[in-house]
């Protein structure tokens, strides 16, 4: 999903107050940072926001004293620790948000409903509905996987640009979960391919022998979402997704949809 900031340019409307405007443009610094991999130095900064050296060095200077950027030993800067309490609270409100739209999901399908986010290289799972059958899959919320064995992971990275998307692999490795785990590049982009193609991903025994797992993306999300139904290889067969992924599209918009009523409340 590619990320979308707003224009700190000249042209964009000045702000109601310069405490708004400074406050708007911090947040963008973060954003920026966060999209570099969370380290940065100011020119480089600078040169993607538009902004001056002095008023990004003002504005990093704040951030620092408060904890949510730290300056590295090479001056460059780097997201600080204070931001990880931010997140881990904002995804468990994301899953709770999520849970009435998985918990139709279970009612329409049967299966396990799952929602994942992207942190850094990593899918983590931050809420799930589990199915009514005795035999029924289970994540633990909190959970981290690789992407490349997960069909949340291809849902999640399916429009990323591919030296992105090799990046990554290259840092994470491609270890195997089970003999059907995709474990090269070429592999991994021929199936990211596939799910632009089709509109869905599949990790067909590729996390863990005898499970299917059908994943969208949640459209327009405010950071980078997935939502999937996991089950046995037995109920999620090929007929099955052919019903189920209809739904897990719709299930996807309507939670898009919720996540953009939240957002903009106020």
């Amino acid at each position: 999903m590619p990320p979308s900031h707003a224009s700190t340019s000249d042209s964009k409307p000045a702000a109601s107050s310069g405490g708004v405007q400074s406050l708007e443009r911090a947040f963008d610094l973060l954003e920026r940072m966060a999209d570099a991999g969370g380290e940065v130095g100011l020119s480089e900064l600078s040169a993607s926001s538009g902004l001056p050296l002095p008023t990004i060095h003002r504005l990093m200077r704040t951030l620092v004293l408060c904890g949510y950027v730290r300056q590295q030993p090479n001056r460059r800067y780097a997201l600080g620790p204070r931001l990880i309490r931010l997140g881990e609270s904002a995804s468990r409100l994301l899953g709770t948000w999520a849970r009435p739209c998985l918990a139709r999901l279970v009612e329409e399908t049967g299966e396990t409903a799952n929602m994942a986010l992207l942190d850094g290289d990593e899918i983590v799972y931050v809420a799930q509905v589990p199915s009514k059958h005795s035999m029924r899959m289970f994540t633990e919320v909190g959970r981290r996987v690789l992407p490349h064995s997960t069909g949340v992971g291809k849902a999640l990275l399916a429009h990323t640009p591919p030296e992105e998307v090799r990046a990554l692999l290259a840092r994470t490795g491609m270890p195997a979960a089970t003999e059907k785990t995709i474990t090269t590049p070429d592999g991994f982009l021929d199936a990211l391919e596939q799910v632009r193609r089709v509109g869905y991903a599949v990790d067909d025994n590729e996390q863990e022998i005898g499970v299917r797992c059908l994943a969208v993306s949640v459209p327009d999300s405010p950071t980078a979402a997935a939502i999937s139904i996991s089950g046995p290889a037995g109920r999620v067969t090929d007929a099955a997704t052919e019903r189920i992924v209809p739904i897990l599209q719709q299930a996807a918009k309507e939670l898009s949809d919720a996540l953009a009523s939240n957002g903009s409340a106020g």
